[in-house]
């Protein structure tokens, strides 16, 4: 019980302080407003960091347009353009000719193994 008293009075003197009365409400705001709140420093900080990384992506998509619009003039343009993605991406061939198809995956040989017993 002597504990509760010393507890209160204690709260009691902060609580008749103005100095303590304006120190722990500042605190208590800026704690609020720094972090706590949905309009909060850190949330600002990291909606800058979200936007500069969606502004980064949106120029290689930018970028990525105007290369795949430079194709797109090419094969409006060359007609032989189109013939090279046919054959190449689709594997398409003209009548007189045969596609072969060679595998650039390297396979070690598998070991031989000899099942048979000696006596």
């Amino acid at each position: 019980m002597k504990v509760f008293t010393s507890i209160k009075t204690f709260l009691l003197r902060v609580w008749h302080s103005a100095f303590l009365k304006y120190a722990v409400v500042c605190i208590a705001g800026v704690l609020i407003v720094g972090f706590l709140d949905e309009n909060s420093v850190w949330s600002h900080l990291k909606n800058l960091q979200r936007i500069s990384e969606l502004n980064e992506e949106t120029q290689k998509y930018n970028a990525d347009f105007q290369r795949d619009q430079a194709k797109v003039r090419e094969l409006d343009k060359n007609p032989k353009a189109i013939e090279k993605i046919a054959r190449e991406r689709y594997f398409m061939k003209s009548d007189d000719e045969d596609i072969f198809v060679l595998s650039d995956d390297q396979h070690e040989p598998e070991p031989v193994v000899n099942h048979e017993t000696t006596e």
